[in-house]
């Protein structure tokens, strides 16, 4: 007997979280460059968007895994929300010199890279998520807010820190993830 697959519509709570990340982006990033210009509450709501976005990014993945919501939009449209709101906020820091470009441009390379390799195994399965890609969010996410807030110069050595944590763990994680590519892609092939 064949068991029918269950079909998952397009619109459901995971894919509406994922859709407000990406809408939240544009929104974050005008709070961030309407701060360069003002005062730092504009600099607070900023971090409080992105705030937001992140908790976002962590959630519409665990509704989505527990609710059986998994959709190939979501597989897809996840991932580059994630990366759009990084990405936006590593390339503000650094344009605003908060941040040097070299570590915006570490990170990106490898976010791109990675995103390139999604597509590259796609058609042969999906490479979930490791352990050590979910402290690379973790902590991305929290040296972003830190650079973010506008009161944190006081404890000006943390930031670095948790960036310098960040940029190791995303380095290291981006290379598992080549290796498990390249394992997917090699297995599928035989």
């Amino acid at each position: 007997m064949i068991t029918p697959v269950k079909r998952v519509p397009i619109r459901n709570p995971a894919n509406a979280l994922t859709v407000l990340r990406l809408i939240l982006v544009p929104v974050f990033a005008a709070f961030v460059i309407i701060s360069e210009m003002t005062d730092s509450w504009w600099r607070i709501a900023a971090c409080i968007v992105f705030g937001i976005a992140s908790v976002t990014d962590l959630a519409d993945g665990w509704i989505a895994r527990t609710w059986g919501l998994i959709t190939a939009f979501g597989k897809v449209a996840d991932p580059l929300a994630d990366k759009a709101l990084t990405g936006t906020a590593l390339v503000l820091l650094s344009a605003y010199d908060v941040l040097p470009w070299w570590v915006t441009g570490l990170i990106l390379a490898r976010e791109l890279g990675v995103t390139l390799m999604r597509f590259w195994v796609l058609r042969h399965g999906v490479i979930a998520a490791s352990r050590g890609g979910k402290v690379k969010t973790l902590l991305q996410i929290a040296a972003i807010a830190w650079y973010l807030w506008p009161f944190s110069a006081g404890l000006a050595t943390v930031g670095p820190w948790l960036m310098g944590a960040a940029v190791i763990v995303t380095l290291v994680t981006g290379l598992d993830y080549a290796f498990r590519a390249f394992a997917l892609r090699r297995n599928t092939r035989t």
